[in-house]
């Protein structure tokens, strides 16, 4: 019997550095490119990538049956979408393959010293892209801290959480088009914004840039239109989970979300991380959320561990300046889990497609050096945030540059989403 690909007893024969993020327990899926290759899907073994296409070609796939006639083409792709669309047993038996040939003693891979230098590519020499084309995406508001911070920050303190917010995850449906692959300049927005002491709005670059530390899940099974996904199968439309940067303009925002949410202060720009880890790769690392009061609906409710211990960081590079961690949280802290989620989007019958992206919304904690949004951080402008090289930041400047990265740590086994990063551009 094939040993589980998560057992913290595997090895690889490949050398793997303690504290990386991809042991061969993980083995996320991601889309790279060469200028030799085009573009391709692979898989993250320490600082390797695995290309699918040529473990393919080298017929390591060939007796899977779940793959069928899918091979080798569904691996030569822009995006993971058409291997989603193959459905849960590919996904596991291509894991669970891969598990096999890169385990240490298993020479089918390791001896073939002609199939190790087509198949194996060190990740500095390839370019990653997005990892899916999502046709849709949105974005939650997850996090009862972050959601308790905004309204205190412009409504009540006393009256934070609207009405609903307990009884079901807000969202809001965003743009596909502008959601870019992590590394990719992020340019400062247009837009109308209007300041409380300016009698009437003016147009021009936002002055309140911000970054939200957030994660995302890729559905993998779509469903047909009309059909609402219970609870409990939620899990089984979700292909794995990546980092992800909602990207937002404040001043814009906050003039234009009343009555309809928001609109040119979130479109402008989103960045994905390249790796997308599996759910099978994260089973060890469940949690369970806090508690729900008051309990939610019927069709909202599931027992067990449905959240993540996931560690989430964010730091802050000025322009020509080093990095500074400026907030420390975790995903496990999430009031509505990724399952809950899913299954409010679904239940009036609005349909999955393989490759949606579904963002958490900011994800931040109870402490100060907890909270997932520079809004939260320098709360509003009023509390600037300091940086080592004396410089302070009520917001982001041009040239600053934002990195998230997150990890999961359990029974000496780290399993790691690698990072999502971009760069501040000024306004054209």
């Amino acid at each position: 019997m094939a040993a589980s690909p998560n057992s913290p007893a595997l090895r690889s024969w490949i050398d793997i550095p303690i504290d990386s993020d991809f042991p061969i327990q993980n083995l996320p899926f991601g889309v790279f490119e060469t200028e030799e290759r085009g573009t391709r899907l692979g898989v993250a073994i320490g600082g390797y990538v695995l290309d699918l296409y040529a473990i393919s070609q080298h017929g390591y796939f060939e007796d899977l049956a779940e793959l069928g006639p899918a091979q080798p083409k569904v691996f030569r792709r822009r995006s993971l979408n058409a291997f989603l669309r193959l459905g849960r047993p590919a996904w596991r038996a291509v894991r669970q393959r891969v598990s096999e040939l890169l385990r240490h003693d298993e020479p089918r891979l390791r001896d073939h010293e002609a199939a190790v230098r087509d198949c194996l590519l060190r990740q500095t020499e390839v370019r990653m892209l997005r990892p899916v084309k999502p046709a849709n995406y949105t974005d939650f508001y997850s996090s009862i801290e972050h959601a308790t911070n905004v309204g205190t920050m412009f409504r009540d303190p006393a009256n934070a959480l609207l009405p609903n917010w307990r009884h079901l995850p807000i969202g809001y449906h965003g743009r596909t088009s502008s959601i870019v692959a992590s590394g990719t300049g992020i340019r400062r927005p247009h837009g109308q914004r209007k300041a409380p002491d300016e009698a009437l709005p003016t147009f021009g670059p936002s002055r309140q840039l911000d970054f939200e530390l957030e994660m995302a899940f890729v559905v993998g099974t779509g469903t047909a239109l009309g059909t609402p996904v219970p609870i409990d199968q939620a899990e089984a439309h979700i292909f794995g989970l990546c980092l992800f940067n909602d990207w937002s303009a404040r001043d814009l925002q906050s003039w234009e979300y009343v009555p309809l949410g928001p609109f040119l202060g979130k479109n402008f720009g989103s960045s994905v991380a390249p790796w997308v880890v599996t759910l099978d790769a994260l089973e060890p690392f469940r949690t369970a959320g806090p508690a729900q009061e008051p309990a939610p609906l019927p069709y909202l409710a599931h027992a067990g561990a449905h959240n993540f211990d996931v560690h989430l960081e964010i730091a802050l590079a000025p322009p020509g300046g080093p990095a500074t961690t400026i907030s420390r949280t975790n995903f496990g802290l999430m009031y509505w889990s990724v399952a809950q989620q899913l299954a409010h989007h679904t239940s009036n019958g609005c349909n999955l497609e393989a490759g949606d992206l579904y963002a958490s919304g900011t994800i931040s904690g109870p402490t100060p050096d907890s909270l997932g949004s520079m809004l939260e951080l320098a709360w509003r402008g009023t509390r600037p945030l300091h940086l080592p090289d004396g410089s302070e930041r009520k917001f982001l400047l041009d040239g600053d540059t934002v990195t998230m990265r997150g990890y999961a740590e359990k029974d000496g086994v780290r399993i790691g989403f690698g990072e999502v990063t971009g760069t501040v551009l000024p306004a054209l």
